[in-house]
């Protein structure tokens, strides 16, 4: 017999799994790992008082967590690629390259543009903050920039251009959802996501600009010990043109990194040949460590691995668990379709559409599930209520692909703080595309600002038809 959740029941157990992960990880400065166990532990002791067996508690873990197996999979090859990189001399060779070019006055907006121009061609925040965006966190950090500063100029910039490639796996994820052609989904994206990227450029320049150079002598210290300890020839960029190069022919993420990889340690073992498979391996698994002169440089640059990825494995694997078991036990759709069926007009339906992606995001913490829950729940109601799905797909990623990397338990919160180490709510108030989204979203449901009705979508099906 299926049991039947309330909304008010819901709208409580899912309140209280919020207090307990926020209170530990906000409040204590707990590892996000313990709050989300113990809130998976208080809903399976509520889903056994309310007459859930086990075998709906393990169908709910097993289902949660074959969400994430691929993305699990890829952070763990990231944290292999981000070891030979830097072994290759691949990261201080961009560091070095960046200290000549970039100046320290305008280094902020510098790291957005780069970030969303390369994030642009390879379809990937997270490929974008975990090779770039680690030269431009040793570069920052030798400036004596804010690292919060720096980290939320590279991961604004990334998630921008993740949002304007047709490569990115949750632009097309959303437009498959809703059922809308990709290339309109990225134009729609424009209507927002443009205005925020655009006012997020301003407040880099504002806030990153200093008449006060920073110490010449400290930066050239650096760029001579970069020199000195790594291969800075221009051959070590091969596995950055590769990435590109496999983005053009529009090569899957987990091949990508594989052949990569693969390049990289070739590079490696031609540079040292003495290191021998047994150092190299030891590299992958473990990370490199840095041992040069200067200690500074040491603890930029001793970093990657395999085994750097695993808290962040273990944690999704809770996140998507606890997800699982909310979604399972159908706590997330006793509210969100009541909540659908009672949307009047095109403020209502944008708000509530952005809360649904927003809540997902802090109760499960992944952000294909933003896209897909809500995007299933408000279909319907949106084509209701006089919008097109287009907008729907447009709200799924405002509230929900952007969000994500602002969540301390998320999947992107958490892989972004291990990769950059900054924690997530260090970063999160210089993330200002992903904060401007929503608030331009809502602005456009108070005027109707670029959002494609029902009837505007048949319209322009038909100048479409008649122009063939």
């Amino acid at each position: 017999m299926k049991i039947k959740i309330k909304g008010l029941e819901a709208a409580v157990i899912l309140a209280i799994v919020l207090v307990i992960m926020g209170v530990g990880v906000i409040g204590f400065g707990l590892s996000p790992q313990v709050p989300v166990m113990l809130a998976m532990s208080f809903v399976i002791l509520w889903s056994r008082i309310r007459g859930f067996d086990w075998l709906n508690v393990n169908e709910g873990i097993r289902d949660g967590i074959e969400k994430g197996i691929v993305p699990i999979f890829i952070f763990i090859l990231i944290g292999a690629m981000i070891s030979t990189w830097i072994a290759a001399g691949t990261i201080p060779t961009l560091m070095v390259i960046g200290f000549k070019l970039i100046s320290v006055r305008w280094f902020l907006p510098s790291v957005f543009i780069v970030c969303t121009l390369v994030g642009s061609a390879v379809g990937s925040a997270f490929t974008v903050a975990s090779t770039v965006g680690i030269a431009f966190m040793g570069m920052g950090i030798t400036m004596n920039l804010n690292p919060a500063m720096v980290a939320g100029a590279i991961i604004a910039g990334a998630i921008f251009g993740d949002k304007l490639s047709p490569l990115s796996e949750t632009n097309n994820l959303a437009a498959a959802v809703v059922d809308t052609d990709l290339f309109q989904h990225i134009k729609d994206l424009l209507w927002t996501m443009g205005p925020a990227g655009f006012i997020s450029l301003l407040l880099f320049i504002l806030i990153g600009h200093d008449d006060s150079q920073a110490s010449l002598t400290k930066i050239n210290q650096t760029v001579h010990i970069l020199q000195t300890n790594f291969d800075l020839a221009i051959w070590v960029l091969l596995p950055i043109g590769l990435v590109f190069v496999c983005a053009g022919f529009k090569m899957p993420a987990i091949p990508t990194m594989l052949l990569n990889i693969f390049v990289t340690s070739v590079i490696i073992l031609v540079q040292q040949p003495q290191l021998g498979l047994a150092k190299l391996a030891n590299i992958i698994t473990d990370g490199y460590v840095a041992k040069t002169t200067s200690k500074s440089v040491n603890l930029l640059l001793s970093r990657g691995g395999i085994v750097s990825m695993m808290p962040t494995v273990a944690l999704i694997v809770l996140t998507l668990s606890l997800g699982g078991l909310l979604v399972k036990f159908g706590l997330i759709t006793a509210l969100m379709n009541p909540l659908s069926k009672h949307l009047d007009n095109q403020l209502k339906l944008i708000v509530a559409g952005l809360a649904a992606c927003l809540g997902i995001n802090i109760f499960v913490g992944e952000q294909f599930l933003s896209i897909i829950l809500p995007g299933r729940a408000f279909k319907v109601a949106y084509n209701q209520g006089g919008l097109s799905n287009d907008a729907l797909g447009r709200v799924l990623e405002e509230g929900g692909t952007v969000i994500n990397y602002l969540v301390p338990w998320g999947v992107g919160g958490v892989f972004l703080t291990n990769t950059l180490g900054v924690t997530t709510i260090n970063y999160l108030p210089f993330v200002f595309f992903s904060l401007l989204c929503p608030v331009f979203s809502i602005i456009s449901g108070i005027t109707g600002w670029g959002l494609l009705t029902v009837d505007k979508k048949r319209d322009l099906e038909k100048a479409i038809k008649t122009q063939a």
